[in-house]
């Protein structure tokens, strides 16, 4: 999947090179609509009418700017290119759809599990598999959640000696378990009222997006420990957790030093009962 990721953003530079912004009008250049106006400029035809009128669905709706988006400098060259890289992407797709029908069979028999770790907010069930897959399904080797994260690799270095902190690197893990928590915990981040989202746009203002989403995805393994552990699934906690643990005058005066810090002057003044 992620070769067949590579060889598409390939054939946008390519499309991009000829002048064609296909992708800035196509949500997907290669669904439907993308496909047949490719094949068809890699047959040689070039006039943007005739290939806008290849769109199907509700991409009929922006034929004007189709018509625009297909005027290039389309050579043959260009077609050549194409013609491999679509080849090769129909290789691709034919590859991902086996491989997904052998990991459906294998993994049929942890349905629940697979279930269960879907719970949490931002793990699809490919995300799921893939955490099943490094980790197992017997939490009885990870004594605690922290033994489970330091053994993934996204466990919080904490260097500090003498007042002085040092890099606070995390080990090295599972590399196809860390990049699907990372993407899980980014997918999370655009989610609606959820303990994980909060965690993270709490988290990105003060250490960065990349810290940020690496704090979530400790966040997300945790919780599929317990999961696991537990056999339950997962409850948010909400996403005004961190405000409701804060007593009301430390929010206060959180918010009074962010305003601070942004160069203003802020006075407080009691509202009228």
């Amino acid at each position: 999947m992620a070769e067949r990721t590579r060889e598409a953003q390939r054939l946008h530079k390519v499309l991009e090179d000829a002048g064609i912004k296909l992708a800035s009008v196509a949500s997907d250049p290669l669904g439907v609509s993308g496909r047949a106006m490719l094949e068809a400029l890699v047959a040689g035809t070039h006039d943007p009418q005739v290939l806008a009128e290849l769109a199907r669905g509700r991409l009929r709706a922006k034929l004007p700017a189709l018509r625009e988006a297909l005027q290039g400098r389309f050579g043959a060259h260009h077609g050549l290119l194409v013609g491999e890289m679509l080849a090769r992407i129909d290789q691709m797709d034919e590859t991902i759809e086996r491989l997904s029908a052998e990991v459906a069979r294998v993994a049929a028999p942890f349905s629940p599990l697979l279930g269960l770790l879907m719970t949490i907010p931002g793990v699809s069930r490919r995300t799921a598999e893939v955490i099943l897959a490094e980790i197992g399904p017997d939490m009885g080797r990870f004594p605690t959640a922290a033994h489970l994260a330091s053994w993934a690799g996204v466990c919080p270095g904490n260097n500090e000696s003498a007042g002085k902190h040092g890099s606070g690197r995390t080990r090295k893990g599972s590399k196809w378990l860390r990049v699907a928590l990372v993407e899980a915990a980014h997918a999370t981040a655009r989610t609606k009222n959820s303990y994980l989202a909060a965690q993270y746009a709490r988290l990105r203002g003060r250490r960065g997006p990349k810290k940020a989403a690496l704090a979530v995805a400790h966040s997300i393994l945790v919780i599929a420990w317990h999961l696991l552990t537990h056999g339950e699934p997962y409850t948010d906690l909400g996403a005004d957790y961190f405000v409701k643990r804060q007593t009301h005058q430390a929010y206060r005066d959180r918010l009074v030093r962010q305003l601070e810090r942004m160069g203003h002057k802020v006075t407080l003044e009691p509202t009228a009962a």
